[in-house]
């Protein structure tokens, strides 16, 4: 059996900027939005976090986002930790439910900066594998994220991709055409 603490507070360290009301979502309502938010603000006190939650109505589906100070305890390596709550909050508010809505867990900005990193990524292992003639593989990610290689260079008719490994030790393969 075990609980969390909280952290001390360290006041000195910088605080990330919080999302203004015009920078967010456009509010979802309804019960799953309600549920949504009952179930992660529950995990994120269980943590021992301070933080607000705002569910809003993305272009995919509902988005649940944590504003707080130092979510990196939320967040975990790799975004490990925040895959796993976003999985547990799909698994535990579309019990159920007809809809195939997915729902999206962010927290300072995550998901995007991820995102921008795995492009930047795509591209060099491009650019190494064309230089290098040979196969560049990436590091292991999850599927979520070796989608977002595959589809970065799908426009790229120079070189060709493919998942290799198994899990958890999966990873992308950028090879020359």
């Amino acid at each position: 059996r075990a609980s969390a603490r909280p952290a001390p507070r360290d006041d000195r360290r910088p605080r990330a900027p919080r999302r203004t009301q015009s920078e967010r979502l456009p509010d979802a309502e309804g019960p799953l939005a309600e549920r949504v938010d009952e179930v992660l603000s529950a995990i994120c006190g269980g943590i021992g976090l301070d933080a607000e939650v705002h569910v809003g109505q993305g272009p995919d589906g509902l988005v649940a986002t944590v504003e707080g100070d130092d979510l990196g305890l939320l967040i975990g390596k790799h975004g490990h930790t925040i895959d796993a709550v976003q999985y547990l909050i799909n698994a535990i508010v579309l019990r159920g439910e007809d809809r195939a809505e997915t729902i999206t867990v962010d927290a300072q900005d995550y998901r995007r900066r991820r995102e921008a990193v795995l492009r930047d990524t795509a591209e060099r292992a491009a650019a190494e594998a064309l230089a290098s003639g040979g196969p560049v593989e990436l590091e292991p990610m999850s599927s979520a994220e070796r989608k977002i290689v595959h589809l970065v260079l799908q426009d790229n008719p120079a070189v060709v991709t493919e998942s290799g490994g198994r899990e958890p030790h999966r990873c992308v393969v950028v090879r020359p055409a």
